[in-house]
C-alpha cells in the first residue's frame, strides 16, 4: 500500500493562486483553507473511515486528513476485514450524485431493450474509446445504453477540446461523434456546452485517462471493457 503522507502546517509555502472553493461548513473551514495550499478545491467534506480523520472530494479526486487538518494523506486505504478498497466505496455515492446531475448534458447511444446504463467519459482521438465506439452496436445488443461524458485528454484549450464543443454544439451531436471517432474533420459549431465542466466533474473523480466507464452503482472501470465482460460486471451488479 503506497500512501504519502504530509504535515500541511509544515509546508512552507502558499500556491500562487488559491483554489476557488465552494464555502464549506463551519466546521470544516480550516480544512478548505489548508487544501487551498495545496492548489486543491473542496467540494465536499464528511467523517472518514477512521476515527479522527475526514474525508475530502476535491477537484482532483478523493484525499484524507486529520480532524484537526494537519496530515494530508493521498493514496489507497484498505478495509481488511470486508476486504475492501474503501477510497472506492467512498466515491461511489459522490460519483453517482454528480453523473446524475449531468445527465442533460450527455450524448446517448440508447439500447433498444434497455436493461442498464452506463455513462463514459470518452476522448474522440483515444485509440480505446475508438475501439469501444466500434463495438457500440454489442453493447446496445445486450441491453447496456452508452451516455457520453467529455474529457479531452490534453485538458481544457488543447485542439480535442475545442473538438469536443464542436461535437457537442453540432445539431446531429452523435453523427457529429460517430465521424470524430473515424478521424473525420468535425464542422465549427459553438454554444454554451457542458465540456469543461464534464472534463472538470472527471477531474474530480480522480480520472486521468480514457475511456473511464462509470457502472450504474457509481463504481468507475478505467479503460476499456467489451460488452460481455462489462454485461457481466452490471449483472453482478458491481
Amino acid at each position: 500500500m503506497k500512501k504519502l503522507v504530509v504535515a500541511l502546517c509544515g509546508l512552507g509555502f502558499m500556491a500562487g493562486a488559491a483554489a476557488q472553493s465552494l464555502p464549506a461548513e463551519p466546521q470544516y473551514q480550516h480544512i478548505e483553507q489548508q487544501f487551498a495550499a495545496l492548489n486543491l478545491t473542496v467540494n465536499a467534506v464528511s467523517e472518514g473511515p477512521m476515527d479522527n480523520m475526514l474525508q475530502v472530494f476535491t477537484n482532483k479526486g478523493l484525499f484524507f486528513t486529520s480532524a484537526n487538518g494537519q496530515f494530508f494523506i493521498e493514496g489507497n486505504i484498505y478495509d481488511l476485514k470486508n476486504q475492501q478498497l474503501v477510497n472506492e466505496q467512498q466515491m461511489r455515492p459522490y460519483i453517482k450524485q454528480q453523473v446524475a446531475k449531468a445527465a442533460d448534458g450527455v450524448i446517448e447511444y440508447k439500447a433498444k431493450n434497455e436493461k442498464y446504463v452506463i455513462n463514459v467519459f470518452t476522448d474522440p482521438t483515444c485509440g480505446y474509446c475508438r475501439k469501444l465506439h466500434n463495438e457500440m452496436k454489442d453493447y446496445n445488443n445486450a441491453g447496456i445504453t452508452v451516455r457520453y461524458l467529455a474529457f479531452p485528454r490534453g485538458g481544457v484549450g488543447s485542439e480535442t477540446y475545442l473538438q469536443m464543443q464542436h461535437i457537442w454544439c453540432t445539431k446531429d451531436s452523435r453523427g457529429a461523434m460517430d465521424a470524430a471517432k473515424d478521424g473525420d474533420k468535425i464542422q465549427p459549431a459553438m454554444c454554451a456546452n457542458p465540456v469543461k465542466s464534464q472534463y472538470e466533474m472527471g477531474q474530480s473523480f480522480g480520472i486521468n485517462g480514457t475511456p473511464a466507464i462509470i457502472l450504474p452503482s457509481g463504481r468507475l472501470i478505467p479503460g476499456y471493457q467489451p460488452a460481455k465482460a462489462l454485461l457481466a460486471q452490471l449483472e453482478a451488479k458491481s
